[in-house]
């Protein structure tokens, strides 16, 4: 029975997928919940499992090509019989037969050794021996690469990530010696790299966002001495109660939903030449992954109580880094945040996630000679101090209303009851 793949819908909003790379090809086995392909939208990057069990007989969309949410992309023949064995060959080059010679001719392989017992035993497909034969590799070479496929099989992709780390080795040598011009040109040329399908998305989404709104910054510092006095005093009982850190993001997400309720425009977005305001505060938190970064939604702010937002903060980012963030989480934000203060990083201008007209930027928490003023007059002080910049859109919201705004996160903050049971 032929059973079709089709192109799986990865959220409401989501209406088409580019395939980024196929894990299997035509002549492959395949089966249920084994990885398929790797497809990208403009939310997520993720892998897919087959849905059937099988010989792929038919692939039918290649890397780059974006494909319609429910049209086939490939077909399964799930009557044909699939491997039991750890170890899967991958399809014979047309081509194979004709280098059989040379490949014996380049690699002698002693045949008592073959026939040891079973658990020592080592087996190459095809086409490893051909890319080994042209690369003139040695079988000492290729005994030691440890491989990635089923049984610890020496898969295609494990010998050509071998050949190209053994090649980038060699022109990072070839780099010092100064005399040879042509092999540094060879060096330099091989660095490129073809950016991320993630990677092309967000910088799309960052130059749509410039030519979109007009940005405008204002930027205060914040005392958070008393926060940080809190934080030390709680840590160990708040992860004995959660089973996981206390951080400052909760606090700084709290305070701002609190103005966000204050400041209703904040929470709203343009369409066209009107203004939506949001029935919900849904905070969209930056979380720096692997290879780029996501931003995840926390729906429903307003209703939840500290603790709530801690669980909510920790858990978005937990599995926003492991990859599993459903793409519709990805979208619906109202109002977002970002902490390039976790690399220790004082104060930055972040672009705007549209269809947001704000976003928070927080610094990192350094101690600092402060005035502090008394009844008895003024003197020096050390404080906990958090620089905060709210970058906003000038279409809708004046520099008032944005200074306004990041005064009440910072009141908010500086002020807030800190009567929580851990």
């Amino acid at each position: 029975m032929i059973v079709d793949v089709v192109m799986p819908k990865m959220g409401e909003s989501i209406t088409e997928g580019t395939i980024l790379e196929w894990k299997k090809q035509v002549g492959d086995s395949i089966a249920m919940d084994e990885i398929l392909l790797e497809i990208g939208t403009d939310k997520v990057d993720s892998e897919i499992p087959s849905s059937a069990e099988g010989v792929i007989v038919e692939i039918l969309a290649q890397p780059n090509d974006v494909i319609e949410v429910g049209k086939v992309i490939a077909k399964i023949d799930s009557e044909k019989e699939t491997s039991k064995s750890n170890i899967s060959f991958e399809k014979p080059d047309e081509s194979l037969n004709e280098d059989l010679p040379k490949i014996t001719e380049k690699i002698s392989i002693d045949h008592s050794k073959t026939m040891d017992n079973q658990k020592g035993k080592k087996f190459f497909s095809p086409v490893v021996m051909k890319i080994v034969a042209e690369n003139q590799l040695s079988l000492d070479e290729l005994e030691k690469i440890t491989g990635t496929g089923r049984g610890g099989r020496v898969t295609k992709k494990d010998i050509l990530l071998y050949i190209d780390e053994t090649e980038k080795s060699e022109l990072i040598n070839l780099k010092n010696d100064s005399r040879d011009k042509v092999q540094k040109s060879t060096m330099l040329t091989s660095n490129d790299e073809e950016m991320s399908h993630m990677r092309q998305m967000i910088s799309k989404h960052m130059v749509d966002s410039l030519s979109t709104s007009a940005h405008v910054y204002v930027i205060t510092d914040v005392d958070m001495t008393r926060i940080v006095e809190f934080g030390k005093l709680n840590e160990v009982s708040f992860k004995n109660q959660e089973s996981y850190n206390l951080t400052y993001t909760p606090f700084v997400v709290q305070a701002t939903v609190q103005a966000l309720l204050e400041f209703p425009k904040m929470n709203s977005s343009i369409e066209e030449t009107k203004i939506k305001y949001h029935k919900n505060v849904n905070i969209g938190l930056a979380v720096s992954i692997e290879h780029g970064l996501m931003v995840p939604s926390i729906s429903h702010c307003e209703e939840k109580n500290f603790l709530g937002i801690c669980r909510s903060v920790n858990d978005i980012a937990k599995r926003a880094r492991g990859g599993r963030i459903n793409p519709d989480e990805l979208s619906g934000s109202t109002f977002s945040i970002t902490n390039f203060g976790v690399f220790g990083v004082t104060m930055g201008t972040p672009i705007i996630n549209q269809p947001n007209v704000g976003i928070l930027g927080v610094g990192a928490i350094k101690k600092r000679p402060v005035v502090v003023e008394g009844v008895d007059g003024d003197s020096i002080g050390i404080k906990n101090i958090m620089m905060l910049s709210l970058g906003f859109d000038h279409r809708l919201i004046d520099g008032a209303e944005g200074s306004k705004f990041i005064n009440s996160i910072k009141r908010n903050l500086e002020t807030m009851s800190l009567e929580f049971n851990f």
